[in-house]
């Protein structure tokens, strides 16, 4: 069995590093964590149940995140929401970012299945509130819990595969779920847009509850993890309460005076200031929390002190960033300039999808058989790059032929950069931060997508104050005030009602807009290949690891090795330290 203190065994290829013995000291999640003891060999079958349920998990998930795109202008009709098309999604990634650290403490405590059908209860709670909801307060309540479920079912997901398989296996069962995740993202425009055109917009929850019975149901007999159990005393005592108050205090306080400025209220009000600087300031106090007394870290700093983990966590913010900001705002260009209707909208949205699958499902095939992941990354990098500023190109005429290409160039960007971030940094982590490296993975990954929906509405709403001049000429002082900053987006059915030299000029207007918010995405995509560069190349195991314990550990090494280490008079942490740097000075 592999040493769980190493991320590869013997003769990696040559120019490839090799992990070295252990990264910086990480404590442990609890006084009795949820690592998986030494399985038992699965049958094909059984692996093939397991990964089918848990893919089914990630797919109702997943569909919850685009189904309303194509339904938000419905939505914030019906409730009477100007700020509703950002808030709709807000709503929804605000609790689900906050609340992914947690997910991953609570599976390390109490273990994976049930954390899993804890969320999936209540993913299934919100989407009932929110197809009943006869108010948008009640609307915003289910989306919120939405987004506390749809967090545990994705962050248990990744660590369930993480403790299934090894790490070079973990790149095909990965690429499972990115073009699971792929294919619901496509398959929800299109669900939402025939629900809206054809039913009601109350149909995009009502959907998730028979699918998430299912997924319960299916994880509930069919999921088979060994893990050790905690009493839920124990367990409460070993939560970091305080660093899951001081991040998730940070994030909603940022994420909502981004919210807020420029619509609620102006930028450079007290209360947006008050919710940015308190938010800036929670976050610096988590930090200094989580390194100096924070006795089981919900994100120990320490995972960010190497050059490549700090880069890797860095490609996964700007690559989320960028993901969920093609697939958000691409559905708005198409019904907003190009007035599509909201099924055919999420229709023509399908090449982008289509490519991250495709892309997606080669990564994890390629990772599995060479090992490797470098390659996929700066490919990755390269063509996001190209395709989001190719989309800077688009116009208020509708060229099909561009709109095809450039969403496939951007989507086969997004599918390359799916796994290997989160390899690169499995790889030099020991099997009993897998959790903890995953949530926080996925943390950082549903922060960037929060932050990216609420900036793009910014930057969008903010060019459209700059050309309210031009459209007070065409429309009118009362019209164009109507239609001003990111109200247009709750009233897009006006547009359709005015003359036809009038829709021109708005939605030329509205293309405008989007050209400069096309820009930023191109500046994180830039962000994305940077980063990928600094990231190091690692030799995945092909053995599963697991925890270490004095029995098996004793069994792993060798007497002179446990002379060694009843000899050697320092502390842990410095052992550790020179290790690492001799396995750095081997490398070649």
């Amino acid at each position: 069995m592999a040493d769980h203190t190493s991320a590869t065994i013997a003769a990696p290829p040559h120019g490839v590093l090799v992990a070295p013995a252990p990264q910086p000291v990480i404590p442990a999640s609890g006084p009795a964590t949820a690592t998986p003891s030494v399985p038992s060999r699965r049958t094909n079958m059984q692996t093939a149940v397991i990964v089918s349920s848990l893919c089914a998990a990630v797919f109702v998930a997943a569909l919850d995140v685009t189904i309303i795109t194509t339904a938000i202008p419905a939505i914030t009709e019906f409730f009477r929401s100007p700020t509703g098309y950002q808030w709709v999604g807000s709503g929804y990634v605000l609790p689900h970012t906050a609340s992914v650290p947690f997910w991953g403490k609570l599976s390390d405590i109490w273990g994976r299945k049930p954390i899993i059908l804890a969320g999936a209860l209540l993913f299934i709670a919100g989407s009932l509130l929110c197809a009943l909801a006869t108010s948008f307060a009640l609307f915003l309540f289910g989306r919120a819990v939405q987004g506390l479920g749809a967090a545990g079912l994705i962050t248990l997901v990744n660590i369930c595969i993480s403790d299934l398989f090894s790490l070079r296996d973990r790149g095909l069962y990965f690429g499972l779920v990115s073009i699971v995740w792929a294919v619901a993202s496509g398959l929800g425009p299109v669900l939402g847009g025939v629900f809206t055109d054809r039913l009601t917009w109350r149909w995009c929850f009502w959907i998730n509850l028979p699918i998430g019975s299912v997924v319960s149901v299916l994880i509930f007999f069919f999921l088979r993890l060994n893990t050790t159990k905690t009493s839920v005393r124990e367990g409460l005592r070993s939560i970091d309460w305080a660093g899951t108050l001081l991040i998730s205090g940070s994030v909603l306080m940022v994420l909502l005076g981004l919210d807020f400025g420029g619509n609620m209220y102006p930028w450079g009000s007290a209360v947006v200031m008050c919710l940015i600087v308190f938010g800036v300031v929670c976050g610096a106090l988590f930090v200094m929390y989580e390194a100096k007394w924070a006795k089981f870290p919900v994100i120990p700093v320490e995972m960010f002190t190497t050059r490549s983990s700090a880069a890797a966590f860095s490609l996964c913010f700007s690559h989320g960033f960028v993901f969920i900001g093609i697939a958000y705002y691409l559905p708005l260009y198409l019904q907003a300039v190009l007035a599509s209707t909201a099924l055919r909208s999420g229709i023509y949205l399908l090449p982008y999808i289509l490519a991250v699958s495709i892309s997606a499902a080669f990564t994890g095939a390629f990772i599995q058989w060479t090992g490797k992941y470098m390659p996929s990354v700066y490919s990755g990098g390269v063509l996001l790059c190209v395709g989001v500023g190719l989309l800077v190109s688009l116009g208020p005429e509708p060229e099909w032929a561009k709109i095809i290409g450039y969403q496939i160039v951007a989507g086969a960007g997004v599918g390359f950069n799916f796994e290997g971030p989160l390899l690169a940094v499995q790889a030099v982590m020991g099997v009993e931060h897998v959790a903890t490296v995953t949530a926080t993975m996925g943390f950082v990954r549903t922060m960037s997508t929060a932050v990216s929906i609420v900036v793009g509405g910014v930057v969008f709403q903010n060019r459209m104050v700059d050309q309210s001049s031009s459209l007070q000429a065409t429309l009118g002082p009362e019209l164009a005030g109507e239609l001003a900053g990111s109200e247009i987006l709750a009233k897009l059915d006006v547009i359709t009602q005015l003359p036809s030299s009038q829709q021109r000029i708005v939605r030329e207007t509205i293309s405008n807009s989007l050209r400069d918010m096309w820009i930023m995405y191109t500046a994180f995509a830039g962000l994305s290949l940077i980063a990928g560069l600094f990231i190091r190349a690692y030799h995945l195991n092909t053995e599963l690891e697991v925890k270490s314990t004095p029995e098996n550990l004793a069994e792993k090494t060798t007497p002179r090795e446990q002379h060694q280490q009843q000899e050697d008079p320092r502390p842990q942490s410095q052992q550790q330290q020179q290790l690492q740097q001799e396995g750095e000075a081997s490398a070649p």
